[in-house]
């Protein structure tokens, strides 16, 4: 029997790293080091085990069958220690790390925190803002809010709220959208990573689609929306991207047409770690800030779901 004192920690990072990111370079970006530093840790293992790991081929690293069972176990172990680290750190066992896109923390989360911290006290919370989809099960995060259908592997996801989407600008903009065929004159504010179109709506809202003059593009939805609400045309948006900037009057949904996205805000959790107390509050708490938020929305916050015109 191998004794585990004869092999580097590091070289086990490493194999188990670009088993599970599938590449050096990804694997090398995670751990901070370089590519060739990954790849002599690897060679060093697999000289310790006198089994190949991987197979070189012109796609990169591929684990072999016995490659593919040992990363299997090293994963669940480095799992096992990454919690048993969390467990021994006295300044995070009060801290809840929540990962977020930053429009929703921008346009929804933030205005809410001081509810939370008013029913929570001893609670820290962490948030960690990012367009990259946390690793639930390696990283610090406890929950995360993310927008799409649902499906990731690997993770628990609870629906949160399914979104619609319905054109919105500024009311100096809606003055002049009597009806849907008036966004022929209007210029088009649209978000180049977006998961929506246009063509949805028109479909709900039972017209033709109707050719916008294109205006500017960004690359993030909150530059769409301060660009909607500086008076710039119109975007399309979701309730809790709009919702207070709706409430305020800074934008007006012109139309009172909502159409189903497809997508939805999604409670994510790994399934490889128990929920704690923080988290179990932070969804009800969270639950509750919507139910509240879509009450406003549905009575005065924003037009109601109306007929098609």
């Amino acid at each position: 029997m191998r004794s585990l004192n004869a092999f580097h920690l590091n070289g086990l990072r490493a194999v188990e790293t670009v088993a599970r990111r599938g590449s050096l370079l990804a694997a090398a970006e995670e751990l901070g080091v370089s590519p060739s530093a990954v790849s002599q840790q690897i060679q060093r293992t697999e000289r310790q085990l006198g089994r190949t790991l991987f197979e070189r081929t012109r796609n990169g690293l591929v684990p072999t069958e016995f490659g593919s069972l040992f990363t299997m176990r090293l994963s669940s172990g480095f799992r096992e220690l990454a919690q048993a680290v969390t467990l021994a750190d006295r300044d995070t066992a009060n801290t809840l790390v929540v990962s977020v896109a930053p429009a929703f923390a921008s346009k929804w989360l933030l205005a809410r925190l001081s509810r939370h911290f008013a029913l929570h006290p001893g609670v820290l919370l962490r948030i960690d803002a990012s367009v990259q989809l946390a690793d639930l099960d390696r990283s610090d995060v406890d929950i995360a809010v993310r927008l799409g259908k649902g499906s990731w592997p690997g993770v628990r996801a609870e629906l949160l709220l399914e979104q619609e989407i319905f054109p919105v600008c500024a009311p100096s903009v809606a003055a002049t959208l009597k009806t849907v065929e008036d966004l022929a004159t209007a210029w088009s504010i649209d978000d180049e990573s977006s998961m929506i179109t246009w063509d949805s709506w028109f479909e709900a809202a039972g017209v033709a689609p109707v050719a916008m003059q294109q205006g500017a593009t960004f690359t993030d939805p909150l530059l769409c929306l301060e660009s909607v609400i500086a008076g710039h045309g119109v975007m399309l948006a979701w309730q809790l991207l709009a919702a207070d900037a709706l409430a305020d009057g800074r934008l007006v949904a012109p139309f009172g047409v909502r159409a189903a996205s497809g997508l939805g805000y999604w409670l994510v959790t790994s399934p490889n770690r128990p929920e704690n107390i923080k988290v179990r509050n932070f969804k009800k708490w969270i639950r509750a800030e919507i139910a509240e938020t879509m009450e406003q929305f549905g009575s005065g916050g924003s037009p109601a779901r109306l007929s098609p015109p």
